[in-house]
C-alpha cells in the first residue's frame, strides 16, 4: 500500500483519527480505512488522551515512522490540554498533527473536542476523518427513529437520580418520537439496566449495543458484537448477556 505524503504547508492541519471501537486494535484495523492509515504513516505528531493506548494503536497499523520519533501530546485529567504554544508552533512550521481519541471519533463523546475548538480559533484547517462511531452505530443497529435524536453522554451515576432521568428521556422520547441515546461506565452497566427495568414503562422500547464492531465469534480474546432493542416487558422475560465492564450505548424511545 504507497503511504499517501502530508505535504508541508504554510499551515499545518488538524487531523481528525478514528480508533477501532475494540481491542486488539491489530484484528479491528478492518474498521479503519485505508486511507487513515495512510495519513497516520505521514505524521509524526498527535494528541491523545492516553500516549500509551494512542502509540499501541499507531504501532498496529505498522507506522513506518520509528515510534521513538513520535511525539505524542496527553491531555490532562480532566481532558484539557495545555500546551498550545508547542502545538501552534508545530503547526505554524507547517507539520499536521493528529488527534486520537481513545475508542472511536474524535470529538464525539470524547475531549479531543477542546482541542478541535482551539484549532477553528486559530484558523487550522480542521479534517475529519471517517471510521467507526459506536453513537451512530447503535442508532443504525436499532431500529429506532433515525431522523431525530438525542445523544445525552453520561446520566446520573446516583441510583435515586438515575431513575429520575431515565423517567425523563421516556418522556421526551414518547413526547417527541425522538430516540434518546446515552452512555453508562462499563461498570455500572448493570446498575443501569435494572434501574431501567424498574422504573420505565412495558411498552418503551430499550435497545443495548455492546462491544460494537466486535467480531461475531468473539475472536482473538475480543467480546463478541452484542445487539438487541425489546421493549421492556419483553427484556424482563430475556436473558442478558453479561455486560459488567463492556462498552454499552443505550436507546429509549
Amino acid at each position: 500500500m504507497a503511504t499517501e505524503k502530508i505535504k508541508n504547508t504554510p499551515q499545518g492541519k488538524l487531523y481528525l483519527i478514528p480508533t477501532p471501537l475494540v481491542e486488539p486494535f491489530e484484528d479491528n484495523l478492518h474498521t479503519i480505512p485505508a486511507y487513515v492509515i495512510d495519513i497516520i504513516h505521514g505524521l509524526d505528531t498527535f494528541i491523545a488522551e492516553r500516549a500509551k493506548t494512542a502509540r499501541h494503536f499507531i504501532k498496529a497499523t505498522k507506522q513506518p515512522i520509528p515510534l521513538p520519533n513520535l511525539t505524542v501530546f496527553e491531555l490532562d485529567d480532566k481532558g484539557q490540554f495545555d500546551d498550545y504554544q508547542a502545538l501552534s508552533d508545530i503547526l505554524n512550521a507547517g507539520k499536521s498533527v493528529g488527534v486520537l481519541s481513545e475508542a472511536g471519533c474524535p470529538g464525539v463523546a470524547d475531549p479531543g473536542a477542546t482541542v478541535v475548538a482551539w484549532g477553528h480559533r486559530q484558523n487550522i484547517e480542521v479534517v475529519p476523518l471517517v471510521g467507526p462511531s459506536s453513537i451512530l452505530l447503535a442508532l443504525m443497529a436499532s431500529g429506532m427513529n433515525g431522523q431525530s435524536f438525542t445523544f445525552h453522554g453520561y446520566v446520573s451515576a446516583k441510583r435515586e437520580d438515575l431513575g429520575k432521568d431515565l423517567r425523563k428521556l421516556e418522556e421526551t422520547a414518547k413526547r417527541l418520537q425522538q430516540t434518546q441515546i446515552f452512555i453508562e461506565t462499563p461498570y455500572r452497566n448493570g446498575q443501569m439496566i435494572e434501574t431501567a427495568f424498574k422504573v420505565l414503562q412495558p411498552n418503551t422500547r430499550f435497545g443495548i449495543a455492546a462491544d460494537l464492531t466486535g467480531t461475531p465469534e468473539g475472536k482473538s480474546g475480543q467480546a463478541p458484537q452484542y445487539i438487541a432493542v425489546k421493549t421492556i416487558a419483553e427484556w424482563k422475560k430475556a436473558t442478558l448477556p453479561e455486560l459488567h465492564k463492556h462498552p454499552v450505548v443505550f436507546l429509549i424511545l
